[in-house]
């Protein structure tokens, strides 16, 4: 038995054979070279003519005018075109689809979650063919924990779409949340996991974060019953205990607020982000500037519901569109930090950029907008690997046709998407 137990050792050392791979059998990364016109570096507000990108396996290894290239390496050229960091969605929604086609209520009460899912595995592939190769993807909206589920599947390869940062079911107020208007005995499917007393919100953050959320996203305020207007919905000791549990587990908060009030509260308790903020007053932009919060202010959102309503986009505006437009230019004044994210979802997905044209339009000049698309939602979000085209950063770029800078529709017109050093669009 020893001897057939010795031969076959035997065997093993003359054909080679080994459990584990050796460092010459491992390939080594692949190299490319992009060279466009100019390259935007997500932060100098003036892009670089004649740079080239070179990246290798998923890495941004060098950039500059003139780049020792390996032995080997790919070279794909991108004429007339900006490269940029890939674009980072702020606010989308993946699981939901434009109000104009069905009301929330009906996504929420009567769509199928697999329905949904299949939904939003499409909607992550045309986020990703317009150039956003990561989205912070702000609660499910009753599809519970799918969105870390999609996560996983676009992370393992299985379907194509942008890095997400997951919310998971987000977290309101009992009894401010919708679907609402039925008999108080029935139990209904709710848009988000409700919490009461500041017990009660620590527990559905630290459930949530267990479950797989990237974010937490709290709602500030709210509608308490049809036709009234938002109002504050957790107390200063709720915020402040759910953000602190938040950050005490390394995630960020962004809290949706449109009232002058919700916003004060989410300031006060540190929330990263404060989504909308159409009711903040130049008091509250000056809090949020002098601590730093960042502000989404979702235009695209209230543009395209304003639209399903039967505005043609003509002056003078629906008021509500007014408004957003106000507290807009008001945050500018104060100098308050931009997150560019249009809540996306409330219109169609792949049409990401409308947000940083209405943002451009309502006074931002194109190099803010830029910059905030890429590094600044980076930074905002806390992600130190993506959002700049530096060395060492992924390989997360996205080439436009024109400048964005002259023109920033041009950020509609993208023609070459890599991610993580994989070309998902191929220049023509």
């Amino acid at each position: 038995m020893r001897s057939v137990f010795a031969t076959l050792l035997g065997l093993v050392a003359v054909c080679g054979i080994a459990s584990e791979p050796t460092a010459a059998q491992t390939p080594e990364p692949t190299s490319v070279l992009l060279r466009p016109a100019q390259v935007f570096d997500g932060l100098d507000p003036h892009p670089h003519p004649g740079w080239q990108v070179l990246v290798t396996g998923n890495t941004i290894v060098a950039v500059g005018p003139a780049l020792d290239v390996p032995l080997g390496a790919q070279t794909i050229d991108l004429p007339g075109q900006t490269l940029i960091p890939g674009m980072i969605e702020g606010h989308g929604h993946l699981f939901l689809h434009p109000y104009n086609e069905a009301a929330w209520d009906d996504q929420v009460l009567k769509e199928l979650l697999a329905l949904r899912t299949a939904r939003a595995v499409v909607a992550a592939n045309a986020t990703l063919q317009a150039g956003f190769t990561t989205v912070r993807d702000l609660g499910t909206e009753g599809a519970g924990y799918a969105d870390v589920g999609l996560r996983q599947a676009i992370d393992r390869g299985i379907v194509p779409g942008p890095r997400i940062l997951a919310a998971t079911r987000a977290i309101v107020a009992k009894g401010a949340y919708g679907p609402k208007g039925f008999e108080p005995g029935v139990v209904v499917p709710l848009g988000a996991e409700e919490a009461s007393g500041v017990e009660s919100i620590v527990a559905a953050v630290r459930s949530q974060i267990a479950a797989g959320a990237d974010v937490v996203k709290l709602y500030g305020d709210y509608r308490w019953g049809a036709g009234e207007p938002s109002r504050p919905t957790f107390s200063q000791a709720e915020m402040t205990a759910a953000v602190q549990t938040a950050h005490d587990a390394g995630r960020t908060v962004a809290v949706h607020a449109s009232t002058a009030e919700g916003m004060r509260r989410a300031i006060i308790a540190g929330a990263d982000t404060i989504e909308h903020g159409y009711g903040g007053t130049p008091e509250i932009f000056r809090m949020m500037h002098d601590q730093g919060t960042v502000l989404c202010p979702t235009l695209a959102a209230g543009d395209a519901i304003a639209r399903y309503g039967g505005w043609t986009g003509d002056d003078p505006a629906p008021a509500s569109v007014q408004i957003s437009r106000k507290a807009f230019a008001d945050a500018l004044a104060a100098k308050v930090l931009m997150c560019v994210g249009g809540d996306v979802g409330v219109f169609p997905h792949g049409e990401n950029a409308r947000e940083i044209e209405l943002m451009v339009a309502a006074g931002m000049p194109a190099s803010d907008a830029m910059v905030a698309v890429t590094s600044g939602n980076a930074r905002a979000f806390h992600l130190t690997d993506r959002g700049m085209v530096k060395p060492g950063l992924l390989a997360d770029l996205v080439g436009l046709e024109g400048d964005p800078f002259r023109d920033v529709t041009a950020t509609r017109r993208v023609h070459f998407v890599m991610k993580d050093g994989v070309v998902i669009v191929a220049p023509n």
